[in-house]
């Protein structure tokens, strides 16, 4: 997913990171300090993604996130230092797709831009989707562990998929029913733990899902 991510984030350190991370993952990271030198970058750049911090100096990041919403529908990752739930509710109302709280893992803001791009262009998603000999084919919704063919059910397919998708990332149980089953599903998260346990079973990979305890999981490298 090539092309161009606009940081706007007065953090030098934060910044500095990120955009080490984004141009790792082959993105072309603009990093800006201020709300209104990101609006002004938003014209100049035309970014495919913007990730932009709540505690910005001269405007809050709410209101930079209004002012982008009402000028166009380019994808937005909130970064917010505290983890309350009405920052997380009020950037969401206000136009954001994400939300990552400070401290932040950089692979898990990866993780998460490249997710926010693939709702967003969905389009652009890779038909294949391989780790080690693990080979997930999304239109024929095949999933192949070496030269074996493994069947596994829908939510089982759509969890190994996600997973892949973020391959590397902690997602947390309350993520996956959200990105996976919905939020209108009225499980509790025990419905996951019961869906992993499946899969590492039909794969035969039991290291490739590692359990996060108190969190969630994390698909590793073989």
């Amino acid at each position: 997913m090539p092309g161009t991510v606009l940081l706007i984030e007065d953090e030098e350190s934060i910044a500095t990171l990120v955009t080490a991370y984004l141009e790792r993952d082959g993105f072309q990271p603009k990093w800006v300090r201020s709300g209104q030198e990101g609006l002004a970058a938003i014209e100049r750049e035309n970014p495919r993604l913007v990730i932009l911090d709540i505690g910005l100096p001269d405007m809050d990041g709410f209101e930079v996130c209004r002012q982008i919403r009402r000028k166009g529908t380019v994808p937005i990752v909130m970064l917010t230092a505290r983890d309350d739930e009405i920052d997380r509710v009020t950037g969401l109302e206000v136009g954001a797709d994400d939300y990552v709280s400070k401290p932040f893992s950089p692979r898990e803001l990866i993780a998460r831009v490249r997710a926010v791009l693939r709702r967003a262009e969905p389009e652009s998603e890779a038909e294949t989707i391989v780790l080690g000999d693990v080979v997930l084919n999304r239109s024929s919704r095949e999933v192949m562990v070496g030269d074996r063919d493994i069947d596994l059910r829908g939510k089982e397919f759509d969890l190994l998929a996600y997973l892949m998708e973020n391959r590397g990332a902690v997602v947390t149980r309350d993520m996956l029913l959200d990105r996976v089953w919905g939020l209108e599903y009225a499980a509790g998260t025990r419905t996951v733990d019961v869906h992993v346990a499946q899969l590492r079973k039909k794969l035969g990979r039991p290291e490739l899902i590692r359990t996060v305890r108190g969190t969630g999981y994390k698909l590793i490298r073989p």
